[in-house]
């Protein structure tokens, strides 16, 4: 979905402001930035920076480079490939312990996370340095926990129904952002947050069927996304985008390897062919993405994550036979609709803030 958060899927869930809508000078900290809160892999490569730059590293901004059409393609392409990897993991999940399946992902992530730190930065440990452990560890056992909880319900309700679901993640983020950060929501986007409790009120469809377990394990995995995002935005003000990124890795890591060993069940012939294609849609979905926010605003290539739904929707459809029923697609675009208002009135709020700022700066 990844989310790992992904997202949105992806996803970048920072409060879109002045400086946060404009791509540093080093495109990799766009890169780092942007999947240490959606919580997945990437790659990318760039000169080395030094020890004061990773302390810098989410307050440095240079002119914004603008080149909309491309950003828009590529993070179309990554929800495709995050899409194409749900399906990959529903499909081994099928045959194996959801443990083992998300275990080795972890591994490779945190792998990867170990290596990058090493190579780009020179030092695993000035990376890892951080003021707030607990918080840290707290996400990555967070994140971890929620994949487990997104991968069991691909294989119990399908794809189009967890996903109709969990595009509600970016308003429960909105509204627990003013009782827990103490951010402002204005009343129109109260408005658009209930609607889209709404749509998922509909996309359940409680009239039809039992609340069991399975039904709601998609809402389970959207609040614990959305807490993920909140506690990485509480994170960000003591910690730089990189330490999150690592912590985000490496706690899930160590965290499922406590409990998946119980549980392991070594894949067979081709499905570690599939294993591997699991690990790399990874990292080539985010390199997708964090280019799209390398070279364009994170506002501009935003609503375009939602096309996750639809990429998804396809692949359990055409691949695992999902049934696209008449009240999930209603509450899906319920909540997509919402969704979408939210995003636009976060722009508006933030160019109102960088035109007060303006107007305030001394002549």
């Amino acid at each position: 979905m990844q989310y790992e958060q992904i997202l949105i899927g992806w996803r970048d869930d920072m409060p879109i402001t002045p400086t946060a809508i404009r791509p540093p000078d080093d495109p990799f900290r766009t890169v780092w930035q942007s999947a240490c809160l959606a919580g997945f892999t990437l790659m990318a490569v760039s000169p080395k920076p030094t020890n004061a730059s990773i302390a810098a590293a989410t307050t440095m901004v240079t002119a914004p480079v603008n080149n909309p059409r491309l950003g828009i393609a590529l993070m179309i392409l990554a929800t495709f490939i995050f899409s194409v990897q749900d399906g990959i993991s529903r499909l081994l999940a099928s045959e194996y312990n959801v443990m083992t399946v998300v275990m080795l992902r972890y591994w490779f992530f945190a792998l990867f996370v170990i290596a990058l730190s090493r190579v780009k930065y020179g030092s695993v440990r000035a990376v890892a340095r951080t003021k707030q452990p607990v918080v840290q560890i707290a996400r990555g056992v967070l994140l971890v926990a929620e994949i487990c909880v997104a991968v069991v319900s691909f294989t119990l309700i399908g794809l189009v129904d967890f996903h109709a679901i969990f595009s509600a993640y970016p308003l429960m983020i909105a509204a627990l952002s003013a009782p827990l950060l103490g951010e402002r929501v204005g009343w129109r986007r109260w408005f658009a947050i209930t609607a889209g409790f709404v749509g998922m009120i509909i996309a359940l469809n409680p009239t039809a069927m039992a609340f069991n377990i399975a039904t709601m394990l998609p809402v389970l995995g959207t609040v614990m996304f959305a807490i993920y995002s909140i506690m990485t935005r509480y994170a960000a003000r003591k910690d730089s985008a990189e330490t999150s990124f690592f912590w985000t890795g490496v706690a899930g890591a160590v965290a499922i390897s406590f409990i998946a060993p119980f549980y392991w069940t070594p894949p067979q012939g081709i499905d570690w062919l599939w294993m591997l294609t699991l690990c790399i849609t990874g990292l080539t979905g985010h390199f997708c993405m964090i280019k799209a926010l390398a070279v364009t605003e994170v506002s501009t290539v935003q609503p375009f994550a939602y096309f996750s739904l639809i990429f998804a929707s396809a692949v359990g459809v055409i691949f695992f036979d999902d049934r696209l029923y008449l009240h999930v697609v209603l509450g899906g675009s319920i909540i997509v609709l919402a969704g979408l208002f939210t995003l636009w009135r976060e722009r508006v709020a933030a160019q109102k803030l960088a035109a007060a700022s303006h107007n305030t700066e001394p002549t």
